[in-house]
């Protein structure tokens, strides 16, 4: 699979580790930044990583930041993404399974390398259940193309 990931200062460790860890499981992999734990602005990072699933030149993404929410929101501002921000196996499972999450946010500094680990192979591994979930999803693109608040 063609994997982005990126991150911000504060995910760059984590981003190196998931990083070694993909191309050792045989995923091509696209990073995106940061390159140091120089402080810097996660937009940069997370907007280059969901549009390269985006514009199809990768099947999906991992973006870290501290928290996980930066990275989710900027992500989740790129039409066609569906960025999850998981904690836990479950959460991974259930946002593949469920919402065919493309995008996969994850805490930096919020959970463990082992947890992290399990959370990225069960999201990578994880398909989608399609069926009446489809009819949802379908719903959430039919706004983001052509809906507007209060309509």
């Amino acid at each position: 699979m063609n994997v982005a990931i990126g991150c911000d200062h504060r995910g760059f460790h984590a981003k190196e580790r998931i990083k070694a860890d993909l191309a050792k499981a045989g995923h091509s992999v696209l990073d995106t930044g940061c390159t140091s734990r120089e402080s810097c602005d996660y937009p940069d990072m997370g907007l280059a990583g969901a549009c390269a699933v985006a514009e199809g030149n990768c099947e999906r993404a991992i973006l870290l930041c501290g928290s996980g929410i930066g990275m989710s929101i900027t992500a989740n501002k790129v039409r066609g993404i569906r960025a999850a921000l998981c904690h836990d196996e479950l959460t991974a499972e259930m946002s593949r399974r469920h919402n065919n999450a493309n995008v996969l946010c994850l805490p930096a500094d919020l959970i463990g390398e082992e947890l992290m680990r399990r959370v990225v192979d069960i999201w990578l591994r994880t398909e989608f259940e399609a069926g009446r979930h489809e009819r949802r999803l379908a719903k959430i693109t039919e706004f983001e193309q052509n809906g507007r608040c209060g309509q």
